[in-house]
């Protein structure tokens, strides 16, 4: 397929076309040309009003569901989803049923999307069935595809099991990651525990439970050697736990919700179960905290954390609501309520080393692999505006600021 993108705005730093509107010419998954004024025979023509492109976006925490439950979201329509909020690839969570924990459960997911333009890179669970006991086939695993390992909003109780997946792991290269939450301090908690979790009568989850358990993970880390990413913080002090291991030289990454950046634990007040997550809204200060985090190069990269769950368990009383938002489709326009176009491109794709996901330069004689957006003003995101089969946005009827267009990779286009 032969296509013309007219007059883009270049967003890619290590590019000589980086902050230049020219127009790019893509023939068979692979960009021909970059000038101005290309005059090229197309099967198709591109031209939007202030359309930019950069590298492609990578999210490293999403969940469709399928297999299991299809009627949150089919892989089919999260990888459209995906596309269409500018996402070129994703890292698919084994929250399925059943798990993905072993190699034919890997396969059949990557097959299910390999002819889709949006790549999808499964995490295979780290113990069978996710059920913190025995480890899984970690090696089968990742000879069958999988970027990393880790149990789904699950933390691992037994500190020697992550012991042993950070020792095992380092014979092949594998990312392991923890969940950071010791559940016996969190106890029966559903929100932040702060004031606002006092006055409205709902159990609190203390900044220990994450605290406790990271400074716990970062201990074996240290011990073990290994390569460990901790996904979802959401503390002040878990960013400085993070900082000093760094400093101490220890292959460790995390990452932010966005809706952790974005929003804290008035949203309770509303009694609205889509803002009902894990990790929890935190404090004001924490989300100060991990946004400056983000700009110092502690975290390393954010993410969605795109969870659909179907109305049967969201739409009912908080106490027994689920855990999760979806946040695919507004996960740029987001991000650009608290910083510029090109601070929330270089979140949105920092992601891809750590899970070794190839990047591809824009230039001539890449491949192609670009994420397409307009950014502008702000607007209010409402329903009309979702695209997962399922409903629960924690942005609904929230200001954002710029749209998506869509995705071009060397398996095809998906676009508005």
């Amino acid at each position: 397929m032969k296509l013309l993108l007219k007059s883009v705005t270049i967003l890619d730093e290590k590019s000589s076309h980086h902050n230049k509107k020219l127009d790019i010419f893509i023939e068979n998954g692979t960009i021909k040309r970059i000038g101005e004024n290309l005059n090229e025979n197309a099967d198709r023509e591109i031209k939007v009003s202030n359309l930019h492109v950069s590298r492609g976006w990578f999210d490293s925490s999403v969940s469709f569901g399928e297999p299991g439950f299809e009627d949150r979201e089919t892989i089919a329509n999260g990888l459209d989803t995906a596309g269409k909020s500018g996402f070129s690839s994703v890292g698919l969570n084994p929250y399925t049923n059943p798990v993905l924990d072993h190699s034919g459960s890997i396969a059949a997911v990557k097959a299910k999307a390999a002819h889709h333009p949006v790549s999808l890179y499964p995490i295979g669970a780290l113990t069978r069935k996710s059920e913190g006991v025995d480890l899984a086939e970690l090696l089968d695993m990742k000879e069958a595809g999988a970027v990393g390992f880790g149990d789904y909003k699950l933390p691992l109780r037994n500190p020697n099991l992550l012991k042993i997946a950070l020792q095992y792991a380092q014979n092949f290269d594998a990312l392991i990651q923890s969940y950071p939450q010791e559940n016996r301090i969190a106890g029966k908690g559903m929100v932040n525990e702060h004031e606002n979790s006092t006055s409205l009568g709902l159990k609190g989850i203390p900044n220990l439970a994450e605290e406790l358990q990271i400074t716990r993970d970062l201990y074996l880390l240290e011990y073990t050697g290994g390569k460990l990413h901790i996904p979802t913080i959401s503390t002040e002090k878990s960013v400085r736990l993070i900082k000093d291991a760094k400093k101490k030289g220890l292959d460790v990454s995390c990452s932010v919700a966005i809706h952790n950046l974005i929003l804290n634990d008035e949203e309770l007040k509303a009694f609205d179960a889509n803002s009902k997550v894990l990790p929890p809204l935190r404090t004001k200060k924490d989300s100060k905290a991990l946004i400056k985090g983000l700009k110092d190069g502690i975290i390393d990269m954010v993410t969605s954390d795109h969870n659909p769950i179907d109305v049967e368990h969201k739409k009912v009383e908080f106490d027994n609501a689920l855990y999760g938002t979806i946040g695919l489709e507004t996960a740029f326009g987001a991000l650009c309520t608290i910083f510029d176009t090109s601070e929330a491109i270089k979140y949105l794709t920092a992601g891809k080393e750590r899970f070794n996901i190839v990047e591809y330069e824009i230039k001539e004689s890449a491949q192609v692999d670009l994420s397409l957006f307009i950014p502008g003003s702000p607007f209010n995101f409402n329903e009309k505006d979702i695209l997962s089969s399922s409903k629960n946005s924690i942005f609904l009827n929230k200001e954002i600021k710029g749209k998506a267009f869509g995705v071009i990779t060397q398996k095809g286009i998906i676009s508005f």
